[in-house]
């Protein structure tokens, strides 16, 4: 098993996109902390990764854009570990000056995209706001399997040989 480890990847989505279409099967997308950044950016390397047939382990924060992993993979392929948080809040975009403005559009899109069980926990803890959500531990259980502890120890040692490509900006 080859696991390929997220660390930020609206920056190298496209690289990433390459190396995951060329990855055997089997092969594991593993996301151990990831920041976000462009919506569009995600949804073109989830949507890659769900062609590929590989499976996702959340290892670690998977905030904001990263979590539209959600609204991509089949549920089925996507494991989450004891370190998983997933991070929702309103899409921003910067203004003129930088400045981080609520995008309305983005944040509809972000949310009609997530399953119904996820759409509900959102909802339950007040909707995508500026403030950020954290879904983890026993809640996140609830909607996503843990990754299996053989798949769990096959993870650690995979990733005791990570390929790592980019940074965490776009």
């Amino acid at each position: 098993m080859r696991a390929l480890r997220l660390a930020g990847v609206a920056g190298f989505a496209a690289g990433l996109m390459i190396a995951t279409l060329s990855a055997p099967a089997s092969a594991t997308v593993r996301i151990e902390s990831s920041a976000g950044g462009r919506i569009g950016d995600y949804l073109a390397l989830f949507a890659a990764v769900r062609q590929s047939g590989e499976d996702v382990v959340i290892d670690g924060p998977c905030l904001s854009a990263c979590t539209l992993v959600l609204s991509v993979v089949p549920r089925n392929r996507i494991c989450v570990t004891r370190r998983a948080i997933l991070g929702f809040h309103a899409a921003w975009t910067p203004d003129r000056r930088g400045k981080e403005v609520t995008h309305a559009g983005g944040t509809r899109l972000m949310y009609a995209t997530y399953p119904g069980p996820v759409k509900a926990w959102i909802r339950r803890h007040g909707g995508l706001t500026r403030k950020t959500l954290l879904l983890q531990g026993s809640e996140l259980n609830a909607l996503y399997r843990p990754c299996s502890g053989r798949s769990a120890h096959t993870e650690r040692a995979a990733s005791d040989r990570p390929m790592r490509r980019g940074s965490n900006r776009p």
